[in-house]
């Protein structure tokens, strides 16, 4: 729903990493207003609060979560998170320079997971 919105953030990222020399400095720190507009945009593409207006208390009882049972409960709802990390990845990857790490540039995949658990 919000894709739009997020796919016209995503332009002047690329034309800021097309110019910009990013490798002693994270692009979350001149694009700030950006930064900030995406993650109220990933919010709302999430359906995280204060943009959680599907799921409203009446629909809690008789919604469309009433609809599955058991596992596919529990698969609607693992892709409902699997998109929330999705999205905290791309964050990561276009604002925080993904695994780039000046001080330790042989550590990928930690400096990545670092960079996901305090986003």
């Amino acid at each position: 729903m919000y894709f739009v919105n997020l796919l016209a953030m995503v332009i002047p990222i690329l034309l800021a990493v097309a110019f910009l020399t990013l490798e002693y400095t994270w692009l979350i720190l001149p694009s700030w207003p950006l930064a900030m507009m995406w993650f109220i945009s990933t919010l709302a593409e999430t359906n995280r609060a204060p943009f959680d207006l599907t799921e409203g208390e009446s629909e809690l009882v008789s919604g469309f979560n009433v609809e599955y049972a058991g596992g596919s409960f529990a698969l609607f709802f693992l892709a409902e998170y699997a998109n929330i990390i999705m999205m905290n990845a791309l964050t990561i990857t276009l604002f925080l320079g993904a695994y780039n790490n000046p001080a330790f540039p042989e550590m990928y995949s930690i400096n990545f997971t670092i960079k996901a658990l305090l986003f």
